[in-house]
């Protein structure tokens, strides 16, 4: 486990920074990752590390980067310690479906594709137990 996780969980709220998954319904812990990747010059301090579930992290990679659905156009992803989450998101409370409200939303959405059915399955029950949003 990092040695920064407990920071960087409790500074997160324990929920995943992307998607907002709650991490109290997994059975571990979620993963501190570089939101700007060691390889491209991030670095271990704190403000470059974000907790993020499974899913987004597999998805995540590397990238920094997608391309906006609606624009087509290159964008930066969501960055958790420079963005605020209501601004780039909003979550239908019917579906469970998490909106990109700008470009970045939008190509976050999509980069980390993050109404994939399984998510949404699971944010639907989270939604029933008021775990979610």
């Amino acid at each position: 486990m990092n040695p920064l996780y407990s920071e960087v969980a409790q500074r997160a709220g324990h929920r995943c920074e992307y998607c907002h998954a709650p991490e109290q319904v997994f059975n571990f812990e979620f993963e501190v990752e570089h939101v700007a990747p060691i390889s491209a010059g991030g670095s271990d301090d704190s403000a470059n590390l974000a907790l993020v579930c499974r899913a987004c992290n597999l998805r995540k990679a590397s990238q920094q980067n997608g391309v906006d659905p609606e624009t087509q156009k290159p964008v930066r992803l969501f960055h958790p310690r420079e963005d605020r989450w209501e601004v780039h998101f909003q979550v239908d409370p019917e579906s469970g479906e998490i909106e990109g409200r700008t470009p970045i939303g939008r190509a976050t959405v999509v980069c980390l594709d993050i109404n994939s059915p399984t998510q949404l399955a699971a944010r639907s029950q989270w939604m029933r137990l008021r775990l979610f949003p």
